[in-house]
Protein backbone atom coordinates (compact mmCIF):
# COMPACT_ATOMS: atom_id res chain seq x y z
CA UNK A 1 0.00 0.00 0.00
CA UNK A 2 1.62 3.59 -1.18
CA UNK A 3 0.63 6.57 0.67
CA UNK A 4 1.47 10.01 -1.20
CA UNK A 5 1.58 12.88 0.88
CA UNK A 6 1.00 16.49 -0.66
CA UNK A 7 0.69 20.21 0.53
CA UNK A 8 3.65 21.84 2.42
CA UNK A 9 5.70 24.41 1.63
CA UNK A 10 6.39 28.19 2.49
CA UNK A 11 4.43 29.98 4.50
CA UNK A 12 4.52 33.00 6.60
CA UNK A 13 3.75 32.59 10.18
CA UNK A 14 0.32 33.06 10.61
CA UNK A 15 -0.71 31.72 7.24
CA UNK A 16 -2.19 28.19 6.79
CA UNK A 17 -1.98 25.40 5.02
CA UNK A 18 -3.70 21.97 4.06
CA UNK A 19 -2.09 18.77 3.84
CA UNK A 20 -3.42 15.34 2.05
CA UNK A 21 -2.60 11.71 2.24
CA UNK A 22 -3.55 9.77 -0.02
CA UNK A 23 -3.68 5.91 0.77
CA UNK A 24 -3.95 3.47 -2.46
CA UNK A 25 -2.69 -0.46 -3.80
CA UNK A 26 -4.40 -1.68 -6.78
CA UNK A 27 -2.93 -5.39 -6.23
CA UNK A 28 -4.72 -5.99 -3.47
CA UNK A 29 -7.94 -5.17 -1.06
CA UNK A 30 -7.45 -3.16 2.01
CA UNK A 31 -9.17 -1.50 4.90
CA UNK A 32 -7.53 1.44 6.80
CA UNK A 33 -8.24 1.68 10.49
CA UNK A 34 -6.90 5.17 12.31
CA UNK A 35 -4.85 7.71 9.73
CA UNK A 36 -2.95 10.30 11.03
CA UNK A 37 0.22 12.98 10.67
CA UNK A 38 3.26 13.04 12.29
CA UNK A 39 6.06 15.66 12.04
CA UNK A 40 10.00 15.46 12.14
CA UNK A 41 11.33 19.00 12.98
CA UNK A 42 15.53 19.31 12.93
CA UNK A 43 17.33 17.34 15.46
CA UNK A 44 14.34 16.02 16.83
CA UNK A 45 12.51 12.64 17.39
CA UNK A 46 9.14 12.39 15.18
CA UNK A 47 6.39 13.44 16.77
CA UNK A 48 2.40 12.84 16.73
CA UNK A 49 0.63 15.96 15.35
CA UNK A 50 -2.66 14.52 14.98
CA UNK A 51 -4.84 11.20 14.46
CA UNK A 52 -8.18 10.14 13.26
CA UNK A 53 -9.81 7.00 13.50
CA UNK A 54 -12.33 5.43 11.19
CA UNK A 55 -15.20 6.15 12.71
CA UNK A 56 -14.03 9.94 13.07
CA UNK A 57 -12.44 10.35 16.71
CA UNK A 58 -9.81 12.77 16.73
CA UNK A 59 -6.32 13.41 19.12
CA UNK A 60 -4.53 16.11 18.72
CA UNK A 61 -0.77 17.43 20.22
CA UNK A 62 -1.21 19.92 22.72
CA UNK A 63 1.08 22.03 20.75
CA UNK A 64 -1.24 22.33 17.56
CA UNK A 65 -5.16 21.77 19.73
CA UNK A 66 -7.45 25.04 18.35
CA UNK A 67 -5.11 25.51 14.98
CA UNK A 68 -4.69 22.19 13.35
CA UNK A 69 -7.83 20.52 12.02
CA UNK A 70 -7.82 16.37 10.80
CA UNK A 71 -10.07 15.03 8.88
CA UNK A 72 -10.70 12.40 6.54
CA UNK A 73 -12.76 11.12 3.28
CA UNK A 74 -12.94 7.23 4.06
CA UNK A 75 -14.75 6.62 0.17
CA UNK A 76 -10.97 8.07 -1.20
CA UNK A 77 -8.91 6.91 1.21
CA UNK A 78 -7.41 10.17 1.83
CA UNK A 79 -6.84 12.06 5.34
CA UNK A 80 -6.21 15.48 5.58
CA UNK A 81 -4.37 18.55 7.93
CA UNK A 82 -6.21 21.59 8.19
CA UNK A 83 -2.81 24.31 9.63
CA UNK A 84 -4.16 27.68 10.42
CA UNK A 85 -2.07 30.08 12.65
CA UNK A 86 0.88 28.31 11.45
CA UNK A 87 4.27 29.33 13.68
CA UNK A 88 7.80 28.53 12.81
CA UNK A 89 8.02 26.14 15.73
CA UNK A 90 5.50 24.39 13.22
CA UNK A 91 8.39 23.92 10.73
CA UNK A 92 9.11 20.63 10.05
CA UNK A 93 8.68 17.54 7.40
CA UNK A 94 5.26 15.93 7.66
CA UNK A 95 4.49 12.32 7.86
CA UNK A 96 1.27 10.88 7.36
CA UNK A 97 0.68 7.70 8.51
CA UNK A 98 -2.09 4.63 7.82
CA UNK A 99 -2.70 1.68 10.10
CA UNK A 100 -4.50 -0.93 7.65
CA UNK A 101 -5.79 -4.15 7.20
CA UNK A 102 -4.88 -6.77 4.30
CA UNK A 103 -5.60 -10.30 3.44
CA UNK A 104 -1.54 -10.67 5.54
CA UNK A 105 -2.73 -8.73 8.20
CA UNK A 106 -2.14 -5.67 10.27
CA UNK A 107 0.54 -2.83 9.71
CA UNK A 108 1.21 1.12 9.64
CA UNK A 109 2.46 2.41 6.45
CA UNK A 110 4.16 6.00 6.69
CA UNK A 111 3.80 8.38 3.50
CA UNK A 112 7.23 9.78 2.08
CA UNK A 113 6.86 12.79 3.86
CA UNK A 114 6.26 16.75 2.84
CA UNK A 115 8.55 19.75 3.84
CA UNK A 116 6.27 22.50 5.72
CA UNK A 117 8.56 25.73 6.48
CA UNK A 118 7.55 28.97 8.69
CA UNK A 119 8.92 31.58 7.82
CA UNK A 120 9.17 35.27 6.89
Amino acid sequence: VQLQASGGGLVQPGGSLRLSCAASESRFSFSINAMGWYRQAPGQQRELVATITSGGNTNYADSVKGRFTVSRVNAKNTVYLQMNSLKPEDTAVYYCNANINTAWGRKDYWGQGTLVTVSS
